[in-house]
C-alpha cells in the first residue's frame, strides 16, 4: 500500500495532531483540548503500544471485576431482577460445569442462542470465565442459517433456549454435540445430549482455574449477511478488552464536553433493546457493566411498552437501533409522554436519519443527549462516537475515533470521500477457517477496509457517506444513496426511506427509492411531491427517477440495516 494513495491516519483524541495534508484530502484535525485530560501519560485512557495503558486484557479480566458491585441490580427482565453477584456467581458455576463435566478447554467453541434473557449474559460470561470462545449466533436464524454457522464454527456445547432447540437438535444429533437449554419446557430432558439449565451459584469456589491470555481467541461473532453467506468475525480478549473500555472513553469525553467530572453522576439504567448477539448491543452492555449499571430487556419491541419500562426502572438511557428510536420518540409525542428520566438516546446496527436529533431539540431542548456513532463487527462495536453538541450540530456525522482506532480514507477523490479504513487494538484478528476473506479485508501491515466510503471534515469529525457497494453510479456521476436517503426523511410526510440502484440501459444505472410515509399524510403525499422535494436541495442527477410509495414498514434484518436486495427485487418483478 503506497502511503500517497490516501490520507495520513485520523488518530484518536490522545495522539498528536497534524495538518492538512498536499494533495491527499484531508487529514486529521487537532484533537479537542481537553481530550489530553482523558488520554496523557497516567490518565485513565492513555494509550501505550496502541492499546489502553490500564485497561483489561482479557473478557475475563473485565467480568471478574464487576463482582465488586454486589447487591447492585444488574439485569432486569419481566420476570427477574439479578444483582451482579448472584450474576457473577452464576456465570462462575456454569463455567465450572463447562469445564468439569463437559470437559472443555480453553479454545473450544461455545455457541449461545438465546433471547435476551438475563441467561444470555450469563452464559456468555460463563464462556469468557471458563477460557472458550463464545459464539453468539442470531437468535432469529432458521434452522438452515443456524446449520451453515455450526458447520463453520464446530462448537463443543450449544449453550440454547427453548425456542432455538428445535432449530439446532438435528445438527446435534448429526454431530454428537451436546447442550444445555435455558428456559426450556421440561421436554429437553428427552432430547439425546441435552439437559435443562440449573444454576450453581456457590458463591466461594469462583471461576474454573484456566489460564486465559490476551492473545486467546474470545468471540467469534458472524456479520449480518445482508451481501451474501454469514462470515465468522474472530477476535482476541486483547481486542475485546479493548472494545469493552472504548464506551467508558466515548462516556468520558462526552462529560467533559458538558463541562462535567467523568464518572460522578449517578450509575445507568440502560433499556437496551439491540440484540444480544449483535455488536451493537456488546457496545451498550460494557458500558452499563464498566460503570455498574442495570440493563433493562425488554422480550419484544413495542413503543408502548419500552415508555412503561422508562418510567417504571427511571431508564436514564435508552440504546436500539434508529427505527426503534424514532418509534419511541413518536409514541413518546403521541401519549404526552415527557420522557422526564431519560438523558442519553442512543442509536447503532444502522446510519441514523437526521430526524432523531431534531424530534429530540425540538421536544425536549437539551435535556436529552443524541449520541451515535460507528462500528462493526470487525471492530466488536462501536470505534467512533458522535453525541450531545457535536451532534445536534452536524447531525450526518459518525464523530471521532477513540484513542486506540486509526482512521484513514483511503483513495479520496476531489471532494474527500473515499473508502474508510480503520486500524487499532479493537479490530479483529480475521474470519473464522476463511483465509481469502481475511487476505481480502485486511492490509499486511493491518487496516481494514470498511467497504464503507467517508470523509473527514475539517474539524476532525468523521462522516459515512455510503457503503461502496451501495453507491448508484449514473451515467459515471457518483450518487450516494445515505445522502438522498437523509433528504427523503426531511420530508415531513416521510416516516422511512430506502434508495438504490437499478439497471439503466444508457445510464448504466439510475436512481431509485421506495419510501414508507406517515399514515397521516399518505392522501397529500405522491411520488411527484418526493421528486419535487429532493430536486429543491440535490443537484438534478440525484433525484431519484422511479419512486415507490408503500405503507408497510421496509423490510430489515433484526439488528435495523435494510435489504435492499428484497427492494430492488420488487422493482424487477414490476412493482415500481
Amino acid at each position: 500500500m503506497k502511503a500517497e494513495a490516501g490520507t495520513e491516519p485520523a488518530r484518536g483524541a490522545g495522539t498528536e495532531s497534524s495538518e492538512r495534508g498536499a494533495g491527499t484530502g484531508t487529514r486529521a484535525a487537532a484533537p479537542a483540548p481537553w481530550a489530553a485530560r482523558l488520554t496523557a501519560d497516567g490518565a485513565p485512557f492513555a494509550v501505550r503500544d496502541g492499546v489502553y495503558a490500564s485497561g483489561p486484557r482479557t473478557l475475563r479480566e473485565f467480568v471478574e471485576a464487576v463482582w465488586a458491585y454486589g447487591d447492585r441490580v444488574f439485569l432486569v427482565s419481566e420476570d427477574a431482577r439479578v444483582t451482579y453477584r448472584e450474576f457473577f456467581d452464576a456465570a462462575c458455576g456454569l463455567a465450572r460445569r463447562l469445564v468439569a463435566e463437559y470437559g472443555l478447554r480453553p479454545g473450544d467453541r461455545a455457541v449461545v442462542a438465546l433471547r435476551n434473557h438475563p441467561e444470555w449474559q450469563v452464559a456468555f460470561w460463563a464462556a469468557q470465565l471458563a477460557g472458550l470462545v463464545a459464539v453468539p449466533l442470531n437468535a432469529w436464524w432458521t434452522e438452515d442459517e443456524f446449520a451453515y454457522a455450526l458447520d463453520d464454527c464446530a462448537p463443543r456445547v450449544l449453550l440454547v433456549d427453548g425456542e432455538r432447540l428445535p432449530r439446532v437438535r438435528a445438527w446435534a444429533r448429526r454431530h454428537a454435540v451436546p447442550g444445555i437449554v435455558f428456559h426450556g419446557d421440561g421436554s429437553e430432558e428427552a432430547e439425546e445430549g441435552f439437559t435443562a439449565y440449573v444454576p450453581d451459584t456457590d458463591p466461594h469456589l469462583g471461576p474454573p482455574d484456566v489460564e486465559v491470555t490476551p492473545e486467546q481467541d474470545a468471540t467469534i461473532v458472524y456479520t449480518s449477511g445482508t451481501t451474501g453467506r454469514p462470515k465468522g468475525a474472530v477476535a482476541t480478549h486483547l481486542a475485546q478488552a479493548g472494545a469493552a473500555v472504548n464506551p467508558r472513553y466515548f462516556a468520558a469525553a462526552a462529560a467533559l464536553a458538558r463541562g462535567e467530572v467523568p464518572g460522578t453522576g449517578p450509575a445507568p439504567v440502560s433499556l437496551t433493546t439491540f440484540p444480544f448477539f449483535h455488536v451493537a448491543a456488546f457496545t451498550s452492555f460494557y458500558a452499563v457493566m464498566a460503570a455498574g449499571g442495570t440493563l433493562v430487556m425488554m422480550r419484544k419491541w413495542d413503543a408502548g411498552r419500552a415508555l412503561e419500562l422508562i418510567r417504571e426502572h427511571r431508564v436514564t438511557h435508552y440504546a436500539g437501533v434508529p427505527t426503534t428510536a424514532l418509534q419511541l420518540l413518536e409514541e413518546a409525542r403521541r401519549a404526552g409522554d415527557g420522557l422526564e428520566s431519560l438523558t442519553l438516546l442512543s442509536t447503532g446496527g444502522a446510519p441514523a436519519p437526521p430526524g432523531i436529533v431534531a424530534g429530540l431539540a425540538e421536544r425536549y431542548g437539551e435535556r436529552i443527549e443524541p449520541r451515535n456513532g460507528y462500528g462493526l463487527t470487525e471492530t466488536c462495536g462501536g470505534v467512533l462516537s458522535h453525541v450531545g453538541a457535536e451532534y445536534r450540530a452536524h447531525p450526518g456525522g459518525a464523530g471521532r475515533p477513540s484513542p486506540v482506532t486509526e482512521v484513514r480514507i483511503e483513495a479520496p477523490d476531489a471532494g474527500g470521500v473515499g473508502e474508510l479504513w480503520l486500524r487499532g487494538q479493537s479490530l479483529i484478528r480475521g474470519y473464522w477457517g476463511d483465509e481469502q476473506a481475511t487476505r481480502a479485508a485486511f492490509t499486511d501491515d493491518g487496516w481494514f477496509r470498511t467497504g464503507d466510503l467517508a470523509r473527514i471534515d475539517d474539524g476532525g469529525r468523521v462522516t459515512i457517506v455510503d457503503r461502496l457497494t451501495d453507491m448508484v453510479i449514473r451515467g459515471g456521476e457518483n450518487v450516494y444513496c445515505v445522502e438522498v436517503e437523509r433528504v427523503l426523511q426531511e420530508h415531513p410526510g416521510v416516516a422511512d426511506a430506502a434508495v438504490l440502484g437499478l439497471p439503466h440501459p444508457v445510464l448504466g444505472e439510475e436512481v431509485a427509492a421506495v419510501v414508507r410515509l406517515r399514515p397521516d399524510r399518505e392522501a397529500e403525499v405522491d411520488a411527484e411531491a418526493l421528486r419535487a422535494h429532493v430536486a429543491a436541495r440535490l443537484a438534478a442527477f440525484k433525484v431519484p427517477a422511479r419512486i415507490l410509495v408503500r405503507t408497510e414498514e421496509l423490510p430489515r434484518n433484526p439488528t435495523g440495516k435494510l435489504l435492499k436486495r428484497e427492494l430492488r427485487e420488487r422493482f424487477t418483478a414490476g412493482d415500481g
